[in-house]
């Protein structure tokens, strides 16, 4: 009898079968990373989309991530008011199989409230986590006038930020839903095989932090707090809080979408260290200056962001993210 062919091991990090949260999914970038991932990593198992939530004001991006993902570029008629057919329909067009919007979930949460946080963290392998109290260098609230986010920013301010607290409670839950699991798994005697999807080995990494670097916007007194210094204190809750989890942290250039084209390489650098002495002043000035010209396109940050689940070369480290370079 004819013997089957061995069945080639997955070797390195995989996104075979996992669910990976994109947390601000309705922002421009995280709209971006959810398209990504959808249309270049078929082999998920689902992609959660978490958008904000305020209040009545839970539409706000919801348009943007729809176009992103292509869930609007299906095919209707709708018949005209004075004619006998006025019924109108619209369906998905062939080309949008592979868009694979079927392993789409799109989930509204307060990420300032760590019970609605739990309910969506159940199952999730990875997360990449996009979500930020600004738009640019701004406050959002101020930045788009949004009576929502600014009556939040005003009534509750001692509640919490967005890149400090909400960070703290996605991955506190994604910690506590990783120790259930293990947990569930040791009860049901259900032990790991060695290589297999259950043993970790191929595990993407558990967070990747989409931040800013330190030259890519100047530093700003916020509502919040300096804009620099909340930043450097959500990465340091990454690298220091949570050491069971695995993380990558991208420090993205300043972001020019219109003459800085996508598909470029993706570089890396390591962020620039404080200068040590006075004598060390002028090379740190220089090279903080050549670094203020990075750029960036965002679809080239989403592909950055959603590559470093499965590189290795990228685990635990933190990076600058850049394309090219203007001025």
């Amino acid at each position: 009898p004819e013997t089957e062919p061995p069945v080639e091991e997955e070797t390195g990090k995989s996104l075979k079968n996992k669910t990976v949260l994109v947390v601000g999914a309705n922002g421009r970038l995280g709209s971006m990373v959810t398209r990504y991932l959808l249309r270049n990593h078929p082999e998920v198992k689902e992609v959660l989309a978490a958008v904000h939530y305020v209040g009545e004001a839970t539409s706000r991006g919801y348009g943007r991530l729809s176009y992103e993902v292509g869930a609007e570029d299906g095919v209707g008629t709708i018949g005209a008011a004075w004619s006998e057919d006025r019924n109108a329909y619209f369906e998905y067009s062939d080309e949008m199989k592979d868009y694979n919007l079927n392993k789409l979930r799109v989930v509204e949460v307060e990420l300032l409230d760590p019970n609605q946080v739990n309910t969506i963290m159940d199952g999730v392998d990875a997360v990449i986590f996009c979500a930020t109290d600004f738009e640019g260098n701004r406050p959002r609230a101020v930045a788009s006038l949004n009576a929502a986010f600014l009556f939040r920013a005003l009534a509750a301010p001692t509640k919490g930020r967005v890149e400090i607290e909400g960070l703290v409670n996605v991955m506190g839950e994604l910690k506590q839903s990783k120790q259930d699991r293990i947990r569930v798994a040791r009860m049901s005697g259900d032990a790991p095989v060695a290589g297999g999807d259950s043993d970790g080995s191929n595990d993407p990494t558990s967070f990747v932090l989409v931040s800013s670097a330190q030259n890519a916007l100047g530093n700003f007194e916020t509502p919040f707090g300096e804009f620099n210094g909340i930043k450097r204190q959500g990465e340091g809750i990454v690298r220091g809080d949570f050491p069971s989890l695995s993380h990558t942290i991208l420090q993205m250039s300043r972001f020019e979408d219109n003459f800085v084209s996508e598909s470029l390489e993706i570089k890396f650098d390591d962020p620039l260290p404080p200068p040590l002495s006075t004598e060390d002043g002028d090379e740190h000035a220089k090279l903080s200056n050549e670094k203020s010209r990075r750029r960036i396109n965002r679809r080239d940050a989403a592909r950055a962001a959603v590559n470093a689940l499965v590189d290795e070369n990228l685990t635990d480290r933190t990076v600058e993210v850049w394309t090219d370079t203007r001025g």
